[in-house]
């Protein structure tokens, strides 16, 4: 049941992110999803490190640094992505 909640939110979390960046970001609904929860694991793991990853009611900072981690995700990976579905040229044409 835990990797259904986890794709779960990495779906939730990756879109998001995908709404939140600017401009179109090439990638599909499947690696949304891993974006989305590798940046989940990063907020968590940030969380851990600044001792909020366990509150008393809605953890609202993990939850927020979970959403930073997918945006920084995505920015990352949807670049890279792309750069590797047009052959890692760049772009370029020779």
């Amino acid at each position: 049941m835990s990797w259904l909640w986890a794709i779960i939110v990495g779906l939730i979390l990756g879109v998001l992110a995908r709404a939140i960046l600017p401009g179109k970001q090439g990638i599909p609904l499947w690696l949304t999803v891993i974006f989305g929860m590798i940046g989940s694991l990063l907020g968590n793991l940030v969380a851990g490190w600044i001792g909020v990853d366990n509150t008393k009611g809605i953890d609202w900072i993990r939850h927020a640094l979970q959403l930073g981690g997918a945006v920084l995700v995505v920015a990352l990976g949807a670049p890279l992505y792309a750069s590797m579905k047009r052959g890692g040229d760049g772009g370029r044409r020779t």
